[in-house]
């Protein structure tokens, strides 16, 4: 068997052998070399043989980008998320659904930028992934329209793309948040604060407005008690200074996302965290450390990669189908900081 062929200049890049240097090492088709590659089993056993052989002695690898040009399936998506330098369950479930599924998972972090997101959307479109799942920051998807128009599979995740009807997997931001004032409001407490995302931001409306909500369903004033904004340490300090050193001071509080309530905790100090009753919404990392441990309104974050990658298979085989948004309920982890009586 003749040696795989090299580069013509010195320092080259050594030539890749081809499925013509297969079918010549073999002493058979070119044809026949194609038919074994893409497995098709009316080849002879003799014959499969042979090319078999010769891809061994070559070390011959079938050219993917060909594949890919030819049945237009690259076996890969994309995921554009807000974070990839942190630990992100909801992403490390879509990576072993992909896997699970077949798929190759490519996974860019927005930074919490509409720009950024706007750019690895598109260089994502170009590639021609399979499909693209998104947790978008932007407010206006209508940029991506050209590309569901051509049949790429998009699926939102954790809220919905505004400007196209895509489908959706995200909670139920308003039972998450009633969950939290309720539980509280067993516990006696009558002055229940909010503070979390700014609401320009999809969740942080929709929690902030729950909270509201909850506040006159049991005929609370809102005046002083939900504080939707950036969550800087500056922010949350004034409005803590203002929500719990009143002349009418909240007993309890709601955080918004696991990064409101790190702040929250931060600027409050172990001490002054201790003795306030607090709901996180969202998990926190080793929330069971602190003292006492943290009660959170849970996401089932694994369960909405999982969905996030079955909507988007469902989408890739069937284009046509109705859009489609499933809501995934939250859960109560009770731990001690919510049940610290008024």
């Amino acid at each position: 068997m003749s040696p795989a062929r090299g580069g013509n200049a010195a320092g080259s890049r050594p030539k890749r052998p081809t499925m013509v240097d297969v079918a010549r090492e073999a002493g058979v088709a070119l044809r026949t070399v194609s038919r074994v590659v893409n497995d098709d089993p009316t080849v002879g056993p003799e014959y499969a043989a042979k090319v078999r052989a010769a891809i061994t002695a070559l070390n011959y690898r079938p050219d993917e980008r060909a594949r890919q040009l030819r049945t237009g399936v690259t076996g890969t998506i994309g995921a554009a998320v807000r974070r990839i330098a942190e630990a992100n369950p909801e992403l490390a479930a879509i990576e072993q659904t992909a896997r699970a599924s077949g798929l190759t998972l490519l996974a860019a972090s927005t930074d919490f930028e509409e720009a950024r997101e706007r750019e690895i959307l598109a260089s994502m479109c170009r590639q021609r992934l399979d499909g693209i799942i998104v947790e978008p920051f932007g407010e206006n998807h209508g940029y991506l329209q050209p590309e569901l128009d051509e049949g790429m599979p998009i699926v939102a995740m954790d809220r919905p793309m505004g400007g196209i009807s895509a489908d959706c997997v995200m909670s139920d931001n308003a039972s998450g948040i009633g969950i939290a004032f309720h539980h509280l409001s067993r516990h006696g407490h009558r002055r229940i604060a909010y503070v979390g995302d700014r609401e320009q931001v999809y969740s942080g409306r929709e929690r902030a407005a729950a909270f509201r909500a909850a506040l006159r369903a049991h005929g609370q004033p809102i005046e002083g008690l939900v504080h939707p904004g950036e969550i800087t340490p500056e922010r949350v300090a004034a409005v803590l200074d203002i929500a719990l050193r009143g002349p009418e001071p909240a007993t309890a509080l709601v955080t918004g996302s696991m990064d409101t309530t790190l702040t929250v905790l931060r600027v409050l100090g172990t001490e002054a965290a201790s003795r306030l009753a607090i709901v996180g919404f969202d998990e926190v990392p080793h929330a069971e450390l602190l003292k006492p441990a943290l009660t959170v309104v849970a996401q089932q974050t694994t369960k909405i990669g999982q969905t996030a990658v079955e909507l988007l298979r469902a989408r890739m085989a069937d284009p046509a189908r109705p859009v489609q948004t499933i809501v995934v309920p939250l859960t109560l982890k009770v731990r001690g900081s919510g049940e610290i009586p008024a």
